[in-house]
């Protein structure tokens, strides 16, 4: 065969994969536009439209089925903690509020159902310390020493109302500015704190003094500060996340 047959050969086979090409993309872009349409047009689910909803619900049914009580994510030297970032500020505006803080807990067993708590009733209870990682959904993580009570010690103290087959913990700021949803067992994990401490030091108020959530089993979006009210229930509490496009469980 010549050089030139074999040139001409070659541009008719350029050509025909560049039409090849042009095809498959434009068919790619018109199936990627059906499909963002689709899900557009979809019925939504709070903010979230339903196929999106679907996979969030999934993802969560995937790290339940991993989860195990005495499963615990790694724990760090002293030598290792860091001061994590300040990073979000939600619900933490009412600083002046501090001094008079009150921890409001519901759908506990005794005292009519609720009990309004000082830090003293919070300090009466074993106090344990420990390093974990701080994980943020941004990508970014770090060693930090907590130091407070176990919720599960906590629940032992002032125990849920009985009946109950599946239940939850909702936390909020004071303000009701922000709120998570736990599920219970993630609440009783031995790892699971009412911090009041950070770096051997009392909480500050950036960092959600005087009490905060710390779940080290789940990403900081769940690791709430500031509590100022925690109930037990049997329907799924609010999460402000959740409601924002992020799955419920928010475990790794």
């Amino acid at each position: 065969m010549s050089r030139r047959m074999q040139r001409e050969g070659a541009q008719i086979e350029h050509a025909a994969r560049t039409r090849r090409s042009f095809l498959t993309g434009g068919l790619a872009a018109l199936g990627g536009t059906a499909a963002f349409r689709w899900i557009s047009g979809s019925r939504s689910e709070g903010e979230i439209p339903g196929p999106l909803r679907r996979s969030l619900e999934l993802q969560e049914r995937l790290t339940q089925a991993y989860f195990r009580p005495d499963r615990l994510v790694r724990e760090f030297p002293i030598s290792a903690a860091r001061m994590p970032r300040v990073n979000g500020d939600i619900g933490l505006d009412d600083e002046d509020a501090e001094p008079d803080w009150r921890l409001q807990v519901k759908g506990i067993a005794a005292g009519g159902g609720a009990a309004s708590l000082r830090m003293a009733d919070i300090l009466r209870l074993p106090k344990v310390e420990f390093v974990t990682e701080l994980k943020c959904v941004e990508g970014w993580s770090r060693p930090v020493r907590w130091g407070g009570v176990r919720l599960r010690d906590f629940a032992q103290r002032y125990r849920p109302a009985d009946g109950r087959a599946e239940s939850y913990v909702g936390l909020r700021t004071p303000d009701g500015e922000y709120y998570v949803g736990v599920d219970l067992p993630s609440a009783m994990h031995p790892q699971t704190l009412l911090c009041y401490e950070m770096d051997g030091r009392p909480l500050t108020p950036e960092h959600g003094a005087p009490l905060r959530l710390v779940i080290p089993i789940k990403y900081g979006i769940k690791n709430l500060k500031r509590i100022g009210e925690m109930e037990f229930t049997t329907t799924r509490p609010p999460d402000y996340w959740a409601e924002r496009g992020y799955d419920y469980y928010s475990g790794f």
